[in-house]
């Protein structure tokens, strides 16, 4: 066993901390002992861990950091992955080296204290704990750090969010272990029994407490320069932007659907206002989203084949956001690039009613209004209150979807509720009904007795509890106890304890099950346990389901409320107890527990428990809280009788569709997931106790015949579906052999689950079950692309209905994006004030426009707070306006396969930045081709074009490739890298800057003339090419600089460049390897020249640049290249050279490759002395740094005590200061040549 040699003084943290470390890991515990350790373990410091035996000496770790490290790790509370344990050895540097400092001096700098406990604040204001979601070593070291001034007098009220991490932190069982109850002190004070206070002197100091304080002091002060010095910089002028986003509108008048002016001359700078003004109510006038546009009929045949693909459907109640936009951003760009490339393309929206959502909106609605209940108002005028909301409300999605651009045929929007759809799932089901797919069945289901409704697994949140946790429950006053384990004893020949974490369902238990082999119980075989409270005889039942090593190996059984005790008690056939009432009141048990509220029955029965002497113990318990999303509220697990689909048969079909390949799922990763649902899929439960949705077309029989015994809503025989009741009544008179006069009818008053309509939402917009164009045209669909956090819920739904009732897949492809998490990798969620609406992206929004929207929502005050501390955090400007075609292409950019998306919203602005680039090289261009350009017909080599030109029409069929690749393999990365580069580093970096001399001697002669002219061309081919490229991505922008471009033909090309033909590899195949491979040649040239003339400052003056070949065909290329190098270097003359060919004298030397040396001329252009004199200073500069690091880095302990991380940035800050070094040098033996 491990040995803990700790210091016995209750105030030192550094042994607290190893001590609360160890209490992390019970299972490999070390001895403590409170003493130095032995000389023979040569231990420099306590705590010290001996981890084997006395002598050993490399098996001692000594110092805190290393020891609580060690036990941390072992305890796993180190961070769960490398990302974690970096923040973890970050936070564990912050406790050691700016935190403690202070908190030992705390009474002479207090306000030091504060500033650094304000830092510590700022970064628990959006979270429970330092790093991840769960207590880890970086909590135990600077909680521990803080103990001292927390401890003792104290200010806390400007630190609230440290007073409720500390809180949490030393309330948690192994820190109560250590420190016991601590009493936090409230005020500033002087301790009134310390000599200061009494006047008394102070005991003289020891020369060693004098040295010590002298250290203390020293490393203070220079810990506080170092921050003096950050202040200072953070209170220097920021460096201005280069230009100003300026705001510009577009004021020409036009009327919704008239095409906007482009005959204006265009603003000098990128506007997302001016940009995206007029152009989408044009695009839906033209009807170029529309199938039907540019066909007589969409039935027509069409050789480049047919697109179509519906919208996920969102809530009705809904608003976008990030998830959205995400969303439709991938689909529209899809979308646009199939209707490019000439396909019969649709992409189908429409709205989901949203049954739970869109009652809770309306109920509240009516409870704030009218202070009315729906039972108030009865179902009939509920239902038309929420049709009433939605009118008024419901196309609200819609605008925010057009707002983004998306290219939907709006004459074909859906709403599920809609009567063509709603017969559809009135179709449905009677067709499953009848074949016996869907039954009635009494199953535990997910139960919120806020909604008095079933709910669908989607709708329960996961709450996962570290320990004891209080947490609001709606209904109850005071916050309900969860994340404990309550042990109790049932009587039988002495006693059986079980444990359950919720102690009122006790009172539906009617067995205690034990493992058949576990040799503790063989002698209950066959026995009786007692109820305590009802005296009712419960067996003893055997079952392998029971883990013999968790807790005493023997299990309370509630076969009504609880998943697996349910299956234990279907194979034992044992009693299921209804313990609650859709309410959560208890029924079906004994006073005085009768009527009580579910979590008042919680406190009882535990009290009646202990009265008996029954009760055990109760410790903390890591678990899940199944939380409904919707109410609040804690999902109960309830029985209750409703109607289920049979999923076997059809998850077995699903599950081999994709295993044939007939139906393809990407990114692949996912298939596992679908097996694994398919394979061992549950029956579905359909129904919903909710008054908004589609009511379910069942009926129970009552027939007025002696000669039929009544039926019970659990037989299945007495439940019959119709279209309408008189079908119903004759389905029910042919059953049971009667008139239809003897028949009468209950409706079923429940609504379906909202995953059903959704289920067969890809056929029933098209009218399905009856036959028409749409259906046989565009079903089955092309392709489901939707988040992966659905990929059960509703793609497989989809895929077993489609299967079922037209025996057809739905679509051929799924793509499944990653979801969107915050630029910290957080859920988005409201509570931390991440969650952003896409179109205060778009138009930017202030910091006190966020704290707004919080305050509308339905936040509690808490959560609010916490919300704008994370919003300040992340947005201290609020958001700058970034136009919708720089979302867009952000957040294609971001999306990769199979990852979460960690999205900065300030990298989005970026891309606004990239906007105006477009925007000013369009300009240039269009200025540099003159009013009279006339393009060629058909882009095409002419033979004639210059190295430049040929370049760059080889990157540009790259990007073509890419592009065209990068689709059919939904690569969106790949898209806008392509693109991205082409525009910006190819064609305005490279190509615009070296092709400038070749416009400026245009008039010299016919030859320069017609050179220009076909750089003209290249150039137009570029700009026309370049913006379809970019247009599904950037509708916008590049439909406003496409129509300032003159067409190739103008009578017959399309009116918009969003149905203008996508630039296809077989056109555009000037792709030359050799080309490229030149050019980056010659531009690695280029940078060697710009480097050296950086290196001598060298900004306006120009040097004649003497390059040195080793071959004649090295000079030959350079030669070919030497007007763009000339240019893109900003050299005065550029002389390739052979290798036997002499170098002037007075040149700086450097090599650009295996095959050529630059030699820039400086002999005449610098002040050799000045500059060897700077030279000198910044190789002094540079050697003292390296000398220092190398100190540090040969320190005894320095591999032990400094971070792995700082390590690797130590040894890289050495390895470029020795670099930089030698360039140095280099260049003053190069200037004293010149001397």
């Amino acid at each position: 066993m491990a040995t803990l040699y700790v210091s016995p003084h209750p105030d030192d943290f550094r042994s607290l901390l190893a001590l609360i470390a160890a209490e992390f890991c019970p299972s490999s515990c070390p001895r403590i002992v409170s003493e130095d350790p032995p000389a023979s373990l040569n231990a420099r410091s306590r705590p010290a861990l001996a981890l084997t035996a006395a002598g050993d000496g490399d098996s001692v770790l000594s110092g805190a950091s290393a020891v609580a490290w060690y036990l941390a790790f072992q305890g796993k509370r180190a961070g769960v992955d490398s990302k974690q344990q970096s923040q973890v050895w970050q936070w564990l540097s912050f406790a050691d080296n700016e935190l403690t400092p202070v908190s030992c001096l705390q009474q002479t700098s207090r306000a030091e204290l504060m500033r650094v406990l304000k830092v510590l604040d700022q970064a628990l204001a959006p979270r429970t704990y330092l790093v991840g979601e769960s207590l880890t070593l970086a909590d135990m070291a600077v909680a521990t750090a803080v103990l001292l001034p927390f401890k003792y007098p104290s200010d806390r009220k400007a630190v609230t969010n440290v007073t409720r991490w500390f809180t949490t932190c030393i309330n948690q069982p192994q820190f109560l272990k250590v420190l016991g109850e601590i009493a936090l002190s409230a005020n500033v004070a002087v301790d009134s029994n310390s000599p200061a206070a009494n006047g008394k002197p102070s005991p003289p100091k020891t020369e060693a407490q004098l040295k010590k304080e002298a250290k203390k002091r020293e490393k203070l002060e220079k810990f506080q320069q170092k921050k003096e010095m950050e202040a200072k910089k953070k209170t220097q002028p920021a460096k201005p932007e280069k230009k100003e986003l300026g705001v510009i509108t577009y004021d020409i008048p036009t009327n919704p659907g008239d095409k906007k002016d482009v005959v204006s001359a265009l603003p000098d700078s990128y506007s997302p206002q001016y940009v995206e003004a007029a152009w989408y109510p044009w695009w839906e006038k033209q009807g170029f989203f529309k199938p039907e546009f540019g066909r007589k009929s969409i039935s027509e045949p069409n050789p480049r084949g047919i697109f179509m693909m519906c919208i996920p459907p969102p809530n009705v109640t809904g608003s976008l956001h990030l998830g959205h936009a995400l969303t439709n951003a991938i689909q529209d760009c899809l979308t646009r690039w199939h209707r490019m490339r000439g396909e019969t393309t649709l992409w189908n929206p429409g709205c989901d009613h949203a049954g739970i959502a869109t009652q809770v909106v309306v109920e509240k609605k009516l409870k704030r209004e009218k202070g009315l209940s729906r039972h108030d108002l009865g179902r009939e005028n509920f239902i038309q209150e929420v049709w009433k909301w939605k009118n008024e409300k419901g196309d609200r999605i819609y605008h925010q979807l057009k707002k983004l651009g998306s290219s939907l045929d709006w004459d074909r929007a859906c709403f599920t509720m809609d009567q063509k759809l709603s017969y559809a799932v009135q179709e449905a089901f009677i067709r499953m009904h009848d074949e016996g797919v869907i039954y009635r069945s009494k199953r535990l289901v997910n139960w919120s007795c806020t909604l008095n409704s079933a709910i669908s697994d989607i709708e329960v949140d996961k709450k996962e509890l570290s320990g004891r946790t209080l947490l609001p429950v709606p209904g109850y006053k005071e916050k309900v106890e969860f994340g404990v384990l309550v042990s109790f004893a049932y009587k039988v020949d002495g006693s059986v304890i079980v444990a359950t974490t919720r102690i009122e369902t006790m009172l539906g238990d009617t067995a205690v099950a034990v493992h058949p082999a576990d040799p503790r119980y063989q002698h209950l075989k066959g026995k009786f346990v007692l109820h305590p409270f009802c005296a009712r005889k419960m067996p003893i039942v055997l079952d392998d389901f029971v883990d013999m090593n968790f807790g005493t190996g023997a299990v309370k059984i509630t076969p009504a409320h609880d998943h697996n005790d349910y299956e234990v008690g279907e194979r034992h056939n044992l009693a299921f107890i209804n313990i609650l009432d859709e309410n959560g009141l208890l029924i079906n048990v004994p006073p005085p527990f009768l009527g009580m509220k579910r979590f008042e029955a919680r406190t009882a029965v535990l009290q009646a428990l202990k009265d008996r002497g029954q009760f055990k113990e109760i410790k903390d318990n890591p678990m899940v809280v199944p939380v409904c999303s919707r109410s609040k509220d804690i999902v109960e697990p309830l029985l209750k009788p409703q109607w289920y689909v049979r999923c076997t048969e059809m998850g077995k079909q699903a599950a081999d569709v994709v295993r044939e390949g007939k139906l393809k799922i990407i990114p692949d990763h996912h298939l596992k997931t679908w097996f694994n649902w398919m394979d061992n899929i549950r029956d579905w439960c359909i129904s919903r106790q909710l008054w908004w949705g589609h009511r379910i077309p069942a009926y129970f029989v009552t027939v007025n015949d002696p000669a039929v015994k009544p039926g019970e809503d659990m037989d299945g025989h007495y439940w019959v579906s119709g279209r309408s009741e008189e079908e119903a009544k004759e389905k029910a008179a042919k059953r049971f052999n009667v008139s239809v006069d003897k028949i009468s009818l209950r409706q079923d008053e429940d609504v379906l689950d909202t995953w059903f309509s959704s289920g067969i939402f890809p056929f029933s917009i098209f009218g399905w079950p009856n036959e028409s164009q749409d259906l046989n045209v565009f079903y089955p669909g092309s392709l489901l692309e939707t988040g992966h956090d659905i990929l059960f819920f509703w793609v497989a739904r989809m895929v077993m209905m489609g299967l079922k009732l037209t025996g057809k897949l739905p679509f051929k492809e799924v793509y499944l994006h990653a979801v969107v998490r915050d630029a910290h990798g957080r859920k988005m969620s409201k509570s931390l004030g991440n969650v952003i609406d896409p179109l205060d992206v778009i138009t930017g929004i202030s910091l006190e426009g966020l704290h707004a929207q919080l305050t509308d929502s339905n936040l509690d005050p808490v959560e609010v707070e916490k919300a704008k501390q994370g919003q300040k955090s992340d947005y201290p400007n609020g958001i700058p306006e970034c136009g919708t075609d720089a979302l867009r292409f952000a957040l294609c950019a971001y999306t990769s396969q199979g990852r979460d998306i960690n999205l900065d919203v300030n990298r989005i602005l970026g891309y606004r930045h990239f906007c105006n680039k477009l925007w000013n090289a369009v300009k240039f261009a269009m200025k540099t081709l003159g009013d009279n350009f006339v393009p060629s017909e058909k882009a095409q080599l002419s033979g004639e074009e210059s190295v430049a030109d040929r370049w760059i029409l080889s990157r540009l069929s790259a990007a073509v490739a890419l592009c065209d690749s990068g689709f059919k393999a939904y690569d969106f990365p790949a898209i806008t890298t392509a693109v991205y580069n082409f525009w910006l580093y190819e064609l305005c970096d490279v190509y615009l800057e070296s092709v400038k001399p070749v416009f400026i001697r245009a008039d010299e002669d016919s030859a320069t003339q017609r050179q220009a002219e076909v750089c003209r061309q290249t150039l137009y081919t570029c700009l026309d090419v370049g913006l379809r490229l970019l247009s599904p991505l950037m509708p916008f922008v590049t439909e406003e600089l496409y129509q300032r471009l003159r067409r190739r033909k103008p009578q017959t090309d399309p009116p918009s460049i969003c149905v203008t033909s996508y630039p296809d590899t077989t056109e555009f195949c000037w792709n030359s390897e050799e080309i490229d491979r030149n050019m980056e040649f010659a531009m690695t040239v280029v940078k060697t020249i710009r480097s050296l003339r950086a290196d001598y400052n060298l900004t306006k003056t120009r040097a004649d640049c003497y390059l040195q070949c080793i071959d004649a065909a090295t000079v030959s290329l350079l030669q070919k290249y030497s007007l763009q190098i000339q240019t893109l270097s900003y050299s005065q003359a550029v002389i390739p050279l052979t290798a036997e060919q002499p170098v002037p004298e007075g040149c700086a030397v450097a090599i650009a490759s295996d095959r050529c040396t630059v030699n820039l001329m400086l002999k005449g252009l610098i002040d050799v002395e000045k500059e060897v004199t700077k030279l000198m200073t910044k190789k002094g500069d540079l050697e003292k740094q390296m000398e220092k690091l190398r100190e540090k880095m040969a320190k005894n302990d320095y591999k032990e005590k400094v971070p792995a991380k700082v390590q690797e940035q130590d040894a890289e800050k050495l390895r470029q200061s020795q670099t930089e070094l030698q360039k140095v040098t280099e260049a003053i033996e190069n200037f004293k040549k010149m001397m």
